[in-house]
């Protein structure tokens, strides 16, 4: 089994993993490269807006992370990688109820309306935090049911066996 968390790489620095995949998106673009110091602004910049230690920057890259920690660095590289689209699997799982205030506020932050989050989910409770555009249930592959977030309410309080016997 695929574990669902990030994987941990000892030896690698998390500030320069985000450096050159920052400086490797900008390559992509056309645009000019930064130096160190100019990122060191602007990932200070985005730790400082998103409420994550400094000490993040100096770890390898999510070695030695709890859950939590690997979900805000997760977190952090959406910040400053700044996606047009960013899917966010079980972004809840595995987080206390701090983490995910923590994690849910962020997500909140980065949202804009040049940019689409698809957050999957089994729970209402990440729901509680972030509130979606849209709610898709998904049975087997296929997109059974669209609504607003009173779809996953209604989910939450009857559960998917009444959608499992109507699309069987």
């Amino acid at each position: 089994m695929v574990s669902p968390l990030p994987v941990e790489i000892p030896g690698v620095n998390n500030a320069e993993f985000l450096r050159m995949s920052y400086n490797a998106k900008q390559k992509h673009l056309g645009n000019p490269e930064v130096d160190p110091l100019e990122f060191n602004t602007i990932v200070t910049k985005k730790i400082n807006e998103l409420n994550i230690p400094k000490e993040f920057l100096d770890r390898e890259l999510n070695y030695g992370f709890s859950g939590g920690e690997k979900k805000r660095n997760e977190i952090l590289q959406l910040a400053v990688l700044n996606p047009s689209v960013a899917i966010l699997d079980e972004t809840d799982s595995g987080l206390d109820i701090d983490a995910l205030k923590q994690v849910s506020e962020a997500i909140n932050h980065l949202k804009n309306e040049n940019n689409t989050f698809l957050l999957i989910t089994h729970y209402q409770r990440l729901l509680d935090y972030i509130e979606p555009d849209y709610v898709h249930i998904m049975i087997d592959g296929k997109i059974v049911q669209t609504g607003d977030k009173e779809l996953a309410k209604e989910l939450d309080v009857k559960g998917y066996d009444h959608l499992l016997s109507t699309n069987a």
